[in-house]
């Protein structure tokens, strides 16, 4: 009998505690609902997110891209791929360059690297492509290996093809070499 009263007063306590957090949910539910501002009946206009959103415009929330919050905007148009085989700047130090053409259906699996039929070492000059930097044929204690390092191997893990979306952040980054040609640009002194 005394090995009962404690399962008893443990299953009491269970009880007890689930119907106080369903209580707890059901009244606060319907405190929710008293406090929610009711709905005005207006007329609701679709908002086109591409005629609102101005890149630097000051906006605080350049997600909705000026939408207000109870309406849902247009999507911007998917960018275009530019496939003209023009390699741009780079937009920061160390950035992985850009992919200047389309690479739709390209295959990269682990089977299988179609940028490499044109970038390897061996075929780059074949293609006229640029050949993939030595750091790629590099592991993680930096030996250089014979093929690329698997760490490596995913192409678009870090490269990105070219489009012709808009861009939404200003840059002034300048690579060195257009700062050591300009006269103007202050040199550091060495003593």
């Amino acid at each position: 009998m005394r090995n009962r009263m404690p399962l008893v007063a443990i299953a009491l306590a269970v009880v007890l505690g689930a119907l106080l957090f369903f209580l707890g949910v059901i009244l606060g539910r319907g405190a929710r609902e008293a406090r929610a501002p009711q709905p005005q009946a207006t007329a609701s206009v679709p908002v086109d997110a591409r005629a609102v959103f101005i890149p630097g415009s000051g906006q605080i929330d350049a997600i909705r891209r000026g939408v207000p919050i109870d309406q849902e905007g247009h999507p911007p148009p998917i960018a275009r791929v530019e496939n003209t085989d023009i390699k741009r700047v780079r937009a920061y130090p160390m950035q992985p360059p850009t992919i200047p053409h389309a690479i739709d259906g390209y295959q990269v699996d682990r089977n299988s690297n179609r940028c490499m039929l044109c970038h390897a070492r061996a075929n780059a000059a074949t293609f006229q492509a640029p050949p993939v930097s030595v750091t790629h044929y590099m592991d993680r204690d930096d030996q250089f290996l014979a093929s690329i390092s698997p760490r490596r191997y995913f192409c678009m893990q870090c490269h990105v093809v070219q489009t012709d979306a808009p861009t939404l952040v200003a840059n002034g980054f300048r690579d060195i070499d257009s700062l050591l040609a300009d006269p103007a640009a202050p040199q550091a002194e060495v003593h």
